[in-house]
């Protein structure tokens, strides 16, 4: 039974919209085209694209508050600020904020988003160290990144676990951990609805086997960090099977989701497909398989040098 973390309703604000407050921005390869600005748009029902060109923020709303998912880059947060003002909609009213995982390319703008808000940020017990240290874990697979990324600290982050709702009046999205990509990722689900017709929405975590330095997923032996393969394969399995008509992934790219938007004519919505889970999660199967198969190649000589060394 799926437990309730949050239940809250918008009360009346009179305060004037403060001026959006950027932190101290990224720099990075590919952050100028990730921060692109585009126009936000409706997905399906109560659900709306507020992110950048190539970083997912999704607003889901209701007329006793929204919840918003992600904050994309520092340099983002006055974006995802102006999107949600051009829907019609006022980032004091977004009771709750939830991440996918704390890498700074989605959790660098929620600080900002959340002193803009005054919402409630939430994220998976690992995801919540992330958020609140600024940076990556020791256990992340990117934790070796050159140089560290820091960025602003998350004061204060409410936890959640495998299959919590968290509800927003009658909003309900549900936490699924799917762990590989970072310790704490998560990807999470909810319903949108169209007068009678209901879709199941899925904001994917990331399930890209991207890793730094020398990390292994098969780990480093005795004294190393652990096998984390089975759980990775697991995660991507989750997804898969999940209830989906509609996938954003937190690379919008990763399913041309804007293309697809874009393409929308009449009642052909190509953002609609009951398949894409299982595509979503086949491609990052494939990438994490032929992961695994080289980082076993590579460790095969070495076990056998060890072994022969102990006769």
């Amino acid at each position: 039974m799926l437990a309730t973390v949050a239940t809250m309703a918008a009360g009346t604000v009179q305060a004037k919209t403060p001026a959006p407050v950027q932190d101290k921005p990224v720099n990075c390869d590919n952050c100028k085209e990730w921060n692109a600005p585009v126009k936000p748009f409706n997905v399906f029902g109560n659900t709306w694209y507020v992110g950048t060109a190539g970083l997912s923020a999704v607003l889901v709303t209701s007329p006793k508050g929204h919840i918003l998912l992600d904050g994309a880059l520092p340099q983002s947060a006055p974006l995802i600020i102006d999107n949600i003002k051009a829907l019609g909609f006022r980032i004091e009213d977004v009771k709750v904020i939830l991440n996918s995982h704390a890498h700074w390319d989605h959790a660098g703008g929620i600080a900002a988003l959340q002193r803009a808000s005054g919402a409630t940020v939430m994220a998976s017990a690992s995801g919540a160290l992330g958020l609140q240290s600024g940076t990556n874990g020791k256990d992340d697979p990117q934790y070796q990144a050159n140089p560290v990324v820091h960025v602003a600290k998350v004061r204060k982050v409410s936890l959640v676990g495998e299959g919590d709702a968290v509800k927003v009046g009658p909003l309900t999205l549900t936490a699924h951990m799917t762990p590989g990509h970072t310790p704490g990722g998560t990807t999470w689900t909810w319903t949108s609805c169209e007068g009678d017709r209901c879709l199941d929405v899925v904001y994917a975590d990331s399930l890209n086997p991207y890793a730094s330095g020398d990390f292994r997923y098969t780990g480093k032996g005795k004294g190393g960090s652990p096998d984390i393969s089975a759980s990775f394969e697991a995660s991507i399995a989750k997804v898969a099977a999940l209830p989906c008509d509609i996938i954003i992934p937190v690379h919008p790219g990763t399913t041309d989701v804007l293309g697809k938007a874009a393409r929308r004519s009449g009642t052909d919505n190509p953002l609609i497909d009951a398949s894409a889970c299982r595509a979503y999660a086949a491609e990052a199967g494939g990438l994490l398989a032929k992961r695994l198969a080289k980082e076993r190649d590579e460790a095969a000589p070495l076990e056998a040098k060890a072994a022969v060394h102990a006769h």
